[in-house]
């Protein structure tokens, strides 16, 4: 993937290319979403495209990294709030994450489409894996200062199945449109808690 632009006009003209590719990727799938297509949508000629992206791959890839980034900045300011009430204070704002993540999820144009293709395409995969690898090492940590005795092995293979069911969940509430979510995420912030040791 190309390094992000620095000049401001060329990181807007990044960016507007990532919302327009969210929301054709959201209208049209990802079989059919095409560079000429989110080009063409935003303007710009295909080659000015190819500019910050080299093909549709690298397109959805910079989408998956920018939504994954942006909910790892939700988790990041969870903890601040949280992890120094210790191991109860950030069971008890499960709740609060789970929502906040959701959204900045729902914000991001496209998202359910691009969580889909992080699952569908090989060539995607490791923007999911990573992201979520990189929340689990940071819960880990978190509660790790709270539990001295517990394994650090165990600790973060229930914090990455955590991470998992927090995902999928949120993932459900854009296809299960007869539960509430205030209620999914009470269930969900349940489960959870009973993945924390100690």
């Amino acid at each position: 993937m190309k390094p992000p632009p620095r000049q401001a006009r060329a990181a807007a003209t990044r960016e507007r290319l990532l919302d327009v590719a969210g929301e054709l990727l959201a209208e049209e799938g990802m079989e059919r979403i095409s560079t000429n297509l989110v080009a063409a949508r935003a303007g710009l000629t295909p080659p000015a495209l190819y500019r910050y992206f080299a093909d549709k791959y690298a397109l959805l890839e910079a989408l998956g990294e920018r939504l994954m980034t942006r909910q790892n900045a939700v988790l990041d300011a969870w903890l601040v709030r949280h992890a120094p009430g210790g191991i109860a204070a950030m069971a008890a704002g499960l709740g609060d994450l789970l929502a906040e993540n959701g959204a900045v999820t729902r914000a991001e144009p496209g998202a359910v489409w691009i969580l889909r293709a992080l699952h569908a395409s090989p060539r995607l995969v490791h923007v999911r894996l990573g992201s979520h690898r990189f929340v689990t090492d940071r819960l880990t940590d978190a509660c790790a200062a709270h539990l001295p005795g517990v394994d650090r092995d165990l600790l973060w293979r229930r914090l990455r199945l955590a991470v998992e069911i927090g995902f999928a969940a949120d993932e459900m509430l854009y296809e299960e449109d007869g539960i509430a979510p205030d209620d999914l995420l009470a269930d969900v912030a349940a489960i959870l808690r009973s993945l924390l040791p100690g």
